[in-house]
């Protein structure tokens, strides 16, 4: 991972812009919908600072004022002269996905952007505004943070009752039903056999129920980039426990 990726609250505080002209309005458009707002350098403080000019020099020596005030810069289409940089931006409000390929090219970035995008439907935003109403009713009807846990990952499995890659027509309903239900542990077991060393390979299933294993049993010469998807705080185990323990069992076969 070249850069780390962040989520920036700007509701409410002001964000530089300099330059003009078709890049410098599309980033004024995002800083708006952000909640961010626009001041010119002469402003005394701000969040972060947007550099949209043409000429490297101007661009450089801009960026460089600013820089020296503290401010994290991104500099429109000069990625080597940037902070931080803007990825391409999936938005299903308040859910938000962002692609970046580090500066190495804006047009495989969008190319992502418009595949994923067309996976993700419209009720995935009221889907999440859903839930988070429910918290309230979820911690008082399932205690834990394990159940808590087991409930929200059954129901947002593949094909699950939440599933957030299927369209659905009433999202608090379905969260509502969701939370009336159970969320005790059982025994369950999946077993994985391994054909490739790639974990893009994987299906969405088997990386859905790696990331929420309880326990990872390795069978076998499995490649650590397999083993890497698995839920992080998961028993890991080199034999298949008797009895079956309550919650996921993963067993990965090399």
């Amino acid at each position: 991972m070249q850069q780390l990726p962040i989520f920036v609250n700007l509701v409410g505080r002001a964000v530089i812009l300099i330059g003009d002209g078709e890049a410098a309005e599309a980033k004024a458009r995002l800083v708006r919908a952000a909640g961010g707002t626009l001041v010119n350098e002469r402003a005394a403080s701000a969040a972060l600072a947007f550099v949209a000019i043409d000429d490297d020099a101007e661009a450089t020596a801009a960026a460089a004022r600013l820089r020296a005030r503290g401010l994290l810069v991104n500099v429109v289409d000069k990625p080597a002269l940037s902070d931080f940089l803007m990825g391409a931006i999936i938005d299903r409000d308040p859910v938000t996905v962002a692609v970046s390929t580090a500066g190495a090219s804006a047009s495989l970035s969008r190319a992502l952007r418009t595949r994923l995008e067309a996976l993700l439907p419209a009720s995935l935003g009221p889907l999440a505004r859903a839930i988070l109403s429910a918290r309230d009713a979820v911690s008082a009807r399932h205690r834990t943070p394990s159940d808590r846990r087991r409930l929200w990952e059954r129901a947002l499995a593949e094909h699950g009752p939440l599933d957030p890659f299927a369209a659905l027509p009433d999202p608090d309903a379905a969260v509502a039903g969701v939370v009336e239900g159970t969320s005790a542990a059982r025994p369950e077991l999946l077993v994985i056999t391994i054909t490739s060393p790639d974990p893009g390979d994987l299906t969405l299933n088997q990386m859905n129920a790696l990331a929420r294993c309880d326990v990872l049993v390795v069978d076998g010469a499995v490649p650590t980039p397999i083993t890497d998807r698995a839920r992080r705080d998961a028993v890991r185990l080199d034999a298949m426990p008797e009895p079956l323990p309550q919650g996921l069992t993963v067993v990965v076969k090399g």
